[in-house]
């Protein structure tokens, strides 16, 4: 692998955007050089997000000119595109660690620096929590400014066009930048994608602002010192009148003042159109345009492939593949999707902006007429699924878990009151490694279990996925969620294939170990290692949290009165929660229970084996509470 580890001749100099301030604007260019080339060595080593941070390079280097951080705000929607950001605000020599365990994090964190006022990891967030940064302002007297930083994709979110409508009501000094790149990590889709396509044909702010300049160069020499001195307020008028009625309309209806579009890799403009807002009041929108991966040739090329990337080769930008666990859940789930679809007309797919992630793009490619992308409005997403069961259609939602949780009142009141058939396939359940807390899937069975008429499954390998995936479309006829770890499917032997009941895969007299989903083949594999050291397990593959199988789990646990109950999940109301509410039910309490979860805290970024192993639930951990909680019987 060729990488490069140089800082460059100016961004060695800067360690605070008190460093920009003071920087020639002349060197603002070759600074944003060195800047993406440093951003594309360190990500070809430590992976992440790299298309959408080489687009806001210049726009970082601006705002940190323009506006006085960390007194003014700058808050960035998800945050992924912030490395440029995080290297100039102090964090140059520790950008090395970049998503690596116990290093820096690949998003926002408010613990991280004084400079990350918002952290963040889902889209949509940023113009509400600057609404409320300037709110608080306001009651408490302060004069900073408040930015908020939102891409293309992520203004058509709900929560975005909420918190639009409210800022245009407040009329309160915010200014929210819309990073318009053209795309997020699939093709935008909708409406207003379809409106910022058509203002992006009409850089009206930027030709008026060379109007501008024109008209005053060609004034004789006092009224030309006279209309420097008001160039600003002359270039701002002449957009106003040169831009037609129709330009940010929408915006504008809204209450805001409108700027753009304007060239979002022209840096001395950028400062300029900042400059200007800061003197606006009241809500201000200013629209730039971007190059997502600009200044890498692959990665402009082709930026859906690298928007977030493994460790590659700077010189080709051929990626690393990852050591091979053989085939993942999510191309299980996406060839299983194919071989539904031509058994079942009526099934239709959906996706939250994400086809490529959760393994549908081959669905649109065969089927395009029945895969609907509904973008980031993962709320949208369920009710219009729910839409689609009532009317006789079956449709299958592939989402990942920490993005579905924003649609919990959808499930529950749109999808599981009226008990419609509708499927919810929940990728990432579980750890899910470098992106860290906010895109863990820790929740999801102890949110999910407590909505009525809801079946939960987990399947332990991908023969079991595609068996479960059949069964909640072609013979349950209500709401069914299956939750699949960020993983390798793996195989076992199974005993049966009755979904949803429990199976025992193995019998032994000593200890019941009593699994879900991911941690199931990690149980096996601590039974196989306890029975070296002359203790015989049993291992229980419980399949389903709701309806739990407790004909097939209770008397297991009753006879080895030692047990481990092994999730991938919270601790507070998860799966072992359930296994402890049937024991209490059934009036059993003679069995010594000990669970192995995520405990009460927030997971860390790094590899999913080092976290699974700080979290108790590798092989080698599960053995030694196994081992410990005999010792103690």
């Amino acid at each position: 692998m060729s990488a490069s580890n140089k800082t460059g001749v100016i961004l060695p100099l800067i360690n605070s955007p008190a460093d920009i301030k003071r920087l020639a604007l002349s060197n603002l260019k070759p600074l944003a050089a060195e800047l993406r080339e440093f951003i594309i060595g360190t990500v070809s080593l430590t992976g992440g997000h790299l298309a959408s941070n080489l687009g806001t390079v210049e726009l970082t280097l601006a705002l940190h000119r323009v506006y006085n951080t960390p007194i003014d705000k700058i808050l960035w929607d998800t945050g992924h595109q912030a490395y440029a950001h995080k290297i100039i605000t102090g964090r140059r020599d520790v950008f090395a660690t970049l998503r690596q365990y116990r290093g820096i994090a690949g998003f926002l964190r408010r613990e991280e620096s004084e400079y990350d006022c918002w952290g963040a990891g889902h889209a949509g967030t940023a113009i509400s929590a600057a609404l409320g940064f300037a709110s608080a302002r306001d009651i408490l007297g302060g004069h900073e400014n408040v930015v908020a930083v939102v891409g293309d994709a992520g203004i058509s979110n709900g929560m975005s066009l909420e918190a639009l409508n409210h800022a245009g009501d407040l009329q309160t000094n915010m200014t929210v930048i819309l990073n318009d790149n053209k795309m997020s990590i699939a093709r935008n889709v909708g409406a207003l994608a379809q409106m910022l396509t058509r203002l992006r044909s009409k850089p009206w702010y930027q030709e008026a602002e060379e109007a501008a300049s024109g008209v005053m160069l060609r004034l004789p020499g006092d009224a030309k010192h006279v209309a420097k001195q008001a160039s600003k307020g002359l270039k701002r008028g002449i957009t106003h009148y040169i831009a037609p009625e129709n330009t940010g309309a929408m915006f504008e209806e809204m209450g805001f003042s409108y700027l753009g579009p304007i060239d979002g890799h022209n840096t001395e403009l950028l400062i300029d159109v900042l400059t200007d807002a800061k003197q606006l009041r009241g809500p201000v929108l200013i629209h730039i345009i971007t190059t997502k991966g600009k200044g890498y040739a692959p990665s402009e090329d082709n930026a859906r492939s690298y928007h977030g990337v493994p460790p590659f080769c700077v010189d080709d930008g051929k990626m690393e593949k990852s050591p091979s666990e053989g085939a993942s859940f999510t191309s299980v789930f996406s060839d299983a999707m194919l071989e539904l679809a031509n058994e079942v007309p009526n099934m239709v797919a959906l996706t939250a902006a994400m086809p490529d992630g959760t393994g549908l793009t081959a669905f649109a490619s065969k089927y395009p007429k029945r895969l609907f992308d509904v973008g980031i409005a993962e709320e949208h997403g369920v009710c219009f699924a729910a839409g689609l069961a009532a009317n006789g259609m079956v449709p299958v939602f592939a989402v990942y878990s920490s993005f579905m949780q924003r649609s919990y009142d959808q499930l529950l009141h749109d999808i599981c009151i009226q008990n419609l058939h509708a499927v919810i396939a929940l990728d990432r359940a579980g750890l899910v490694g470098d992106d860290g807390p906010t895109h863990h899937g820790a929740f999801d069975i102890a949110v999910l279990r407590t909505i009525p008429n809801l079946t939960v499954l987990a399947p332990s390998d991908g023969t079991e996925l595609r068996a479960m995936l059949r069964w909640a479309v072609m013979e349950c006829k209500g709401p069914v969620t299956i939750r699949y770890p960020r993983a390798g499917a793996g195989q076992l032997l199974h005993t049966n294939m009755d979904i949803p009941r429990a199976e025992i895969l193995r019998q032994g007299n000593d200890i019941c170990l009593l699994a879900i989903g991911s941690m199931v083949s990690a149980a096996m594999g601590a039974a196989l290692r306890l029975s070296e050291l002359g203790i015989e397990a049993s291992v229980i593959n419980a399949r389903a949290v709701k309806p739990l199988d407790s004909a097939t789990i209770l008397p297991v646990l009753a006879q080895s009165r030692q047990a481990l109950i092994i999730e991938e999940g919270c601790s507070c109301g998860g799966f072992s929660s359930a296994v402890l509410e049937a024991l209490c039910d059934a009036d059993i309490t003679d069995v010594h229970i000990k669970r192995l979860n995520l405990q009460d805290q927030y997971v860390t970024h790094g590899p999913r084996s080092v976290l699974l192993e700080d979290c108790r639930l590798s092989i080698e951990a599960i053995t030694t509470q196994a081992v410990g909680m005999l010792a103690q019987a």
